[in-house]
């Protein structure tokens, strides 16, 4: 498509009514991308889009066409969230790389949602400041949209082209088209994007924005010394164009106080629990510092280095007043961008203040003792794309401490390369781990990954190897819960893409997975390296009536649990598994949604079953009112794992490993969610969502674990049972207004109550009544953001003058 300069103002009003959308070729005759790929779109529910540009801006507008107001597919959901909703956008490749490129698009009620592509990644997260206006018709939907260049990233010169598509979807016949036809049997979409032309003499602008933040808070929880808290905070996000291709991204004193409550659950694994980054400013544009799955940005601003130490060095009559379970994070900053010859680069670095705890004697006396010092995050990543959608990446993170505490280096290179047609993947890693004690040497470990696989067709495959040494440690900045590894992967799928009598598409894959160590674990108690082995197949398939349905068929053959007995050198023999899985999901687009999913797996050892039920509905009561309910019941009986150790004292006085002791314990977990979401218009709305999550284990028989891995009934009589019992109830209550382009007044609520003891003997429902009935720890909060441009700071100033 050529590129068109617009010479007239366009009004985004919705309405195409400008003089300079009739002298554009408008891009129609769109081409169903899903499910029936390749077939052109009816006449009677057509598409027409244009694309314009002058010196500031990208212009885009469409018409979707429909027989009736009730064919298109609509609710008011809230920014950057798609729902059931129909939609239309544009995605630019302004490096013309065939492997980044940013989407734009809109629903039919003006809601926006923009992403940032790159390899295997969508950013849903990213978000820029954009204008958009939408009209509903009696034929269907119009809209236009202007895209200023300061939301872009391009070079400037003469003359250039970007790829380009335009995209729409109609969810209640669950299709969606683009202009540049999409083939499903290839590997990506953006290297199969059309090219917008030309564009001639455009010159990226002075990217500065401003956000400055006010917020206020009010916290009560009546088992503190002071149960009314108020606090007042303010900062600042930054975002500085250093050059036509980079920007600065920065936040000043951030505060994260409104981010939505994490999942928290009764961890009886060995592994620490892995959660969910909310925080805008760490999933924003991080696609770059996600090479290699060196970086988890909870790790930044998490609990302190040494959180424990302050309860194991207690004197006689002290007591923990204070101890801070997160770090605070004083500042952070983001350099990214790509040069003209596809260089990616990244830099990040945040600095957490030094974090104490508090502690009082019986005297009222009180002393001070750091749990994490001044800490120094930092991560570089080059990026260099290549022909055939390719590229190699370095990546380098780093963690510098202040005082005795040792330092933390991880370096890994990594490549993607594909073959000219795009049908063949090879992929690699190869990370170098390096830690830094004042008092050594330091410790270095090796890792590396390397696949093959089959991308393009209907029967694709791939295969992996990974390796870890014992000394591999990425945790300071990354997360890795085992190492001293040695893994093989298989995956193979069969798609049928072209929809036949009773389904519009199906897939079915097989999938084996193999484990041993890489190298023996000193004073390992059994000779065998093996860890496990897993295979399973599972096939799922779209009805013609938009429901999803699959099987899931599992086997796993008795291994090695060298973790799970928290001791270096023994382990527990896993037992064999058998598994079982059925699920479905009806039309989204329907008012009301379901989706099930049952699981069993029936493990050989003491003949125990692990049951889970998840169940999702909702129910749309109109467009801008409805809600969901989502229930997990996971019920495990005679279930196997660790539970104490035992120690005696030996001639010398020292304290010796006497036996590890496991348990067969029945382990019931209910997690039960309810949300619910109602939209005044397109720029304000209200979430509730309340999480109460219980989950009780009961001791049935304790047993020794033998040094062949297996289990023995224990020799000791009087060692006590250990049931648990954890409840945690949480709101999160948020009212959001958006009063300009990219400004917002968030109010939000916070309440969570937990209930932690070992009555086993309480149903679910009381549980909850007597969770809800404990102290709980509320919040209410106002946050006010307002986003100032640069640009329309100087053209306001222009107009005064």
């Amino acid at each position: 498509m050529p590129a068109i300069r617009s010479v007239g103002s366009i009004k985004i009003d919705g309405v195409l009514d400008e003089l300079a959308w009739k002298e554009v070729k408008s891009a129609t005759n769109f081409i169903e991308q899903r499910p029936n790929a390749g077939k052109r779109e009816d006449s009677s529910s057509r598409t027409t889009m244009y694309l314009l540009y002058d010196n500031t801006s990208v212009y885009f507008a469409g018409y979707c066409y429909e027989k009736t107001k009730d064919s298109i597919s609509k609710e008011l959901i809230g920014r950057d969230k798609v729902g059931i909703n129909d939609f239309a956008g544009v995605i630019l490749d302004t490096y013309n790389d065939k492997i980044n490129a940013l989407g734009f698009f809109v629903t039919p009620y003006g809601e926006q949602f923009d992403i940032k592509y790159s390899t295997n990644n969508e950013d849903i997260s990213w978000s820029a400041v954009w204008e958009s206006r939408v009209k509903i018709n009696s034929d269907g939907w119009s809209f236009e949209v202007r895209i200023p260049y300061s939301a872009l990233r391009f070079v400037s010169k003469e003359t250039q082209s970007w790829g380009l598509n335009f995209v729409r979807r109609r969810n209640k016949t669950g299709q969606q088209f683009t202009w540049n036809s999409i083939d499903p049997k290839v590997n990506g979409f953006i290297n199969q994007e059309g090219q917008w032309r030309d564009i001639g003499k455009i010159e990226a602008p002075i990217r500065l924005s401003l956000s400055p933040y006010f917020s206020s808070y009010i916290n009560h929880y009546k088992l503190d010394s002071k149960p009314w808290n108020t606090s007042i905070n303010g900062g600042m996000d930054v975002k500085y164009g250093i050059t036509e291709s980079f920007t600065l991204d920065m936040t000043l004193v951030p505060d994260f106080g409104q981010v939505r409550s994490d999942n928290q659950v009764l961890n009886l694994s060995p592994f620490e629990v892995k959660y969910n980054e909310n925080r805008p400013f760490f999933t924003e544009g991080t696609e770059l510092f996600s090479k290699g799955d060196l970086f988890y940005s909870r790790r930044i601003g998490g609990v302190p280095l040494h959180f424990g130490d302050a309860y194991n060095n207690l004197g006689a009559g002290e007591k923990v007043t204070r101890n801070a379970q997160e770090a605070k994070l004083v500042n952070a900053t983001k350099i990214s961008g790509r040069t003209s010859k596809g260089l990616g680069i990244g830099f990040f670095n945040a600095i957490t203040n030094p974090t104490y705890a508090k502690i009082e004697n019986s005297l009222g006396q009180t002393r001070e003792i750091e749990t994490n010092p001044l800490t120094n995050y930092n991560i570089l990543v080059l990026d260099q794309t290549l022909k055939n959608n390719s590229s190699v990446s370095f990546i380098n993170t780093n963690v510098l401490r202040n005082g005795s505490d040792y330092d933390a280096n991880v370096s890994a290179a990594l490549f993607n390369f594909n073959n000219k047609k795009n049908t063949y993947n090879w992929t690699g890693k190869f990370a170098v781990s390096h830690l830094t004690n004042p008092s050594s040497n330091g410790i270095t470990g090796y890792s590396h990954n390397l696949g093959f696989g089959k991308t393009g067709g209907r029967w694709n495959y791939q295969l992996i190897q990974e390796i870890a040494d014992k000394k591999y440690d990425i945790n300071d900045m990354g997360i890795l819960n085992t190492r001293n590894y040695v893994d093989h992967y298989l995956w193979t799928g069969y798609r049928w893409i072209e929809p036949k009598n009773w389904y519009k598409r199906v897939q079915i894959n097989f999938n084996a997975y193999q484990s041993s160590l890489f190298q023996p674990f000193a004073n390992q108690k059994i000779g065998s390296n093996f860890q496990s082995f897993r295979t399973n197949v599972n096939a799922n398939s779209q009805l013609k009536n938009l429901w999803w349905v699959g099987l899931f068929v599992g086997y796993v053959a008795e291994g090695n649990d060298f973790y799970e007995p928290r001791e270096t050198g023994y382990s527990f023999k896993s037992p064999q598994r058998v598994q079982f899985a059925g699920w479905f999901e009806t039309n989204e687009a329907k008012k009301y949604y379901a989706s099930v999913n049952y699981f069993v797996g029936i493990r050989k050892l003491f003949n125990s079953p692990n049951h889970e039920l998840t169940l999702l509905h909702r129910y749309r009561f109109s467009d801008k009112f409805s809600l969901t309910q989502s229930l997990l019941y996971n019920p495990a009986t005679n279930d196997a794992g660790f539970s104490q150790k035992l120690f005696e004292t030996n001639a010398s006085g020292t304290n010796v490993l006497k036996s590890i002791i496991f348990s067969r314990r029945d382990v019931k977990t209910i997690e039960n969610v309810v949300e619910a979401k109602y939209n005044f218009n397109n720029k304000s709305g209200v979430t509730f969502r309340a999480r109460h999550y219980w989950s009780k284990v009961e001791q049935r028989q304790l047993y020794d674990l033998n040094t062949d891995g297996s289990l023995s009934p224990a020799r000791e009589t009087n060692i006590a049972l250990r049931p648990q019992n954890f409840n945690i109830f949480n709101i999160d209550a948020i009212y959001t207004l958006q009063f300009a382009p990219g400004s917002f007044i968030n109010i939000v609520w916070k309440d969570q109550g937990i209930l932690s003891n070992q009555a086993i003997d309480y149903s679910y429902f009381k549980n909850f009544d007597r969770t809800i009935s404990e102290p709980h720890n509320n919040n209410l909060s106002i946050k006010v953001i307002y986003y100032l441009d640069y640009l329309n700071l100087k053209k306001l100033k222009k107009s005064k003058s």
